[in-house]
């Protein structure tokens, strides 16, 4: 896997630090950056969102032997690079809902959108001009979609 550009990591940061502000400092849960996650043992499967939200209710997480999450967050985002096909994203949103994530948001830099996907719904795309809001995970988020994907 190579590494992630400048201007991934900087997108990257900010869902992390919207995560951290409406979600960990208002008491909701524990926001990650990019680590591992255990979506399944035996055999080993094993995702690195570019973040992850924990509730309340997660708290403490398991980790694995090896330092990784298995307690399944409850909010993954993905934030596509200019490497990903369709059919990769695809694979993982469907990975991280088999897995019992509540909300996926791949987010796309070069569309400037995000899109939310929740098990057994549609997907629903968030254009930069749009408001993103988390629930059922995070009540109160609320963030311009062109505030975490600049130009």
């Amino acid at each position: 896997m190579s590494l992630p550009a400048d201007s991934h990591s900087e997108r990257q940061a900010l869902f992390v630090s919207h995560l951290f502000i409406y979600g960990q400092q208002r008491g909701y849960g524990r926001v990650r950056g990019e680590g591992g996650v255990m979506l399944r043992r035996y055999p080993d499967h094993l995702r690195g969102p570019d973040a992850a939200f924990l509730t309340t209710a997660q708290l403490p997480p398991r980790t694995s032997p090896e330092g990784y999450l298995t307690t399944i967050p409850e909010l993954v985002v993905e934030v596509r690079s200019k490497n990903d096909t369709q059919p990769e994203v695809d694979e993982k949103v469907r990975d991280y809902l088999s897995a019992g994530v509540v909300l996926v948001w791949v987010a796309d830099p070069d569309a400037r959108t995000v899109t939310a996907y929740q098990a057994n719904q549609p997907p629903v795309v968030f254009a930069a001009a749009d408001t993103l809001t988390a629930l059922p995970v995070i009540p109160g988020f609320a963030v311009l979609v062109g505030d975490l994907l600049p130009v």
